[in-house]
């Protein structure tokens, strides 16, 4: 099998290279059909999938059994301050990797976000519950996904949440550097989601894609817990000298309006090639171990 990756250099394609390397996730072993599968690993350097003519040329030269979309305009603010750009990388991409991924007959792997939702309720919203995007950026994914199921026929859209890994900018990442630099730090406590562990996900995404089960599925880690607690947790785990105050949103204003609540139940991942997603605590005390090493 060969398996393209693009956006190969941000938080999620880094981690499919570890699994490889290590030839097993933090959670489990990989088949040995992937293993023995070819990577090909492309940043927007290589391949810009806003561009339709330059997919077409790369992915009819390559001919990939599998395209796994990793790249994206992750940042929510920016994309409030430059919509064209999230819409050239969040939603015209995927259209032209679906347009051409179902002229080659190949399965499409569209990462995408709890932020295509905008719930005020307290139950996990599942696959089929109705999408309200409250930001651009969520916005831009939602038509991203509209795009793949329009334009291609074998595809996996894989929604995940508050996504942190070894490289790139995440919230773990932001909040140790922060409590290094200050001995007081407010964050929000009116946000509520699932924390996931890009290893978690990225071995998710390497089981699936030997399969025909196609379709929208949640992937997110277990537990749910706003971003205050969230922050609490990961200065505990990382043993940094800091109080966390909490606040309200309305006291911390960001240019990009947040869902107050988009915990995701993994149920499609359940009724199909089983749910190993991990407690939010128990996989961010491996990653934080991880790095301190």
């Amino acid at each position: 099998m060969v398996i393209l990756i693009t956006g190969a250099k941000g938080q999620l394609g880094n981690e499919i290279k570890l699994i490889l390397e290590n030839k097993r996730a933090d959670i489990g072993e990989i088949s040995k059909e992937i293993i023995s599968s070819k990577f090909i690993f492309m940043d927007s350097s290589r391949l810009d999938i806003s561009n339709l003519e330059k997919v077409n040329k790369v992915l009819t030269r390559i001919t990939p059994d599998v395209v796994i979309n990793c790249a994206a305009f992750t940042n929510v603010d920016r994309c409030e301050e430059n919509k064209e750009l999230a819409f050239k990388a969040n939603s015209f991409g995927p259209r032209n990797l679906a347009i051409v991924c179902e002229k080659i007959k190949a399965k499409l792997v569209q990462i995408s976000t709890d932020y295509v939702f905008s719930s005020k309720g307290k139950d996990p919203l599942r696959e089929y519950d109705e999408t309200k995007p409250c930001n651009t950026y969520g916005k831009t994914k939602l038509m991203g996904e509209n795009f793949v199921r329009d334009f291609c026929s074998r595809y996996f859209i894989i929604r995940t949440s508050w996504l942190y890994g070894h490289v790139g900018k995440n919230f773990v990442y932001t909040i140790m550097k922060l409590a290094k630099e200050k001995e007081n730090l407010k964050v929000v406590n009116d946000q509520e989601g699932n924390p996931t562990n890009a290893n978690d996900l990225a071995y998710h995404i390497l089981k699936i894609i030997s399969t025909e089960n196609y379709g929208i599925y949640n992937c997110t880690g277990k537990g749910e817990v706003t971003r205050y607690d969230f922050a609490k947790e990961i200065i505990r785990l990382s043993k940094i000298d800091c109080k966390i105050t909490p606040c309200t949103s309305d006291e911390f204003k960001t240019k990009a309006k947040r869902p107050n609540y988009s915990c995701l139940d993994n149920m499609m991942l359940s009724c199909t090639i089983g749910d190993k997603m991990r407690f939010w605590k128990e996989a961010l005390n491996s990653f934080i171990n991880d790095i301190n090493k």
